[in-house]
């Protein structure tokens, strides 16, 4: 059985790489015996493949290998629904953006394109303004290249669960949507204040 309802999920896969590439931390959930290893990890997209890189001391780096199975999971902004924004009468409720995908991984052993990776995925997380360059030079990066894993992950399933009060009126998608944007923007700076006090 399929969940969410069919109108709470996104068949679009366009619209599911640009969640991909506007939020592109991952929550990566491996198995191993029945216990679960979850890292989040940002991951770049790269035609129907992730990539990304891991500390070698983290434990989950023994499973991202030889094309294991593993579930990705993305989010984009969320929030608290009140009844109050809609003209019609409803129940309070959460809208949310997730990419659910599964997938095989492997390990990428060449250091060479471990480095070129991390120049590459800088980059891309650094646009549009790119104040910062990761120099290939850098003997930082050269010093910390044995501590780190690069792995890609062939995309097997792809699930977008895109909960936007679709089943409403028009009018009351609309004030959803508006109230998504608020409540991020919003909630954000006095969410920071309370936690780095």
């Amino acid at each position: 059985m399929n969940y969410p309802p069919k109108h709470h999920q996104d068949d679009n896969r366009q619209h599911l790489i640009e969640v991909i590439k506007a939020y592109p931390l991952a929550t990566v959930i491996s198995v191993h015996n029945n216990q679960p290893f979850i890292t989040h990890l940002p991951l770049i997209y790269d035609n129907e493949t992730l990539i990304g890189h891991i500390d070698i001391h983290n434990p989950q780096t023994q499973l991202l290998k030889d094309n294991n199975d593993v579930t990705i999971i993305f989010g984009g902004p969320e929030c608290y629904i009140s009844p109050s924004i809609y003209s019609t009468t409803q129940l309070p409720t959460w809208n949310y953006i997730k990419v659910h995908l599964k997938g095989k991984v492997d390990a990428i052993k060449d250091k060479t394109a471990l480095k070129q990776s991390l120049i590459s995925m800088t980059e891309f997380l650094e646009a549009p303004e790119h104040k910062y360059v990761l120099e290939p030079e850098n003997p930082r990066l050269d010093k910390n290249l044995k501590y780190i894993e690069m792995f890609k992950i062939s995309i097997t399933n792809w699930e977008g669960k895109f909960k936007l009060s679709q089943d409403k009126k028009p009018t009351d998608i609309a004030a959803a949507r508006s109230e998504l944007i608020r409540s991020n923007h919003a909630h954000i700076e006095q969410f920071l204040d309370r936690v780095f006090k």
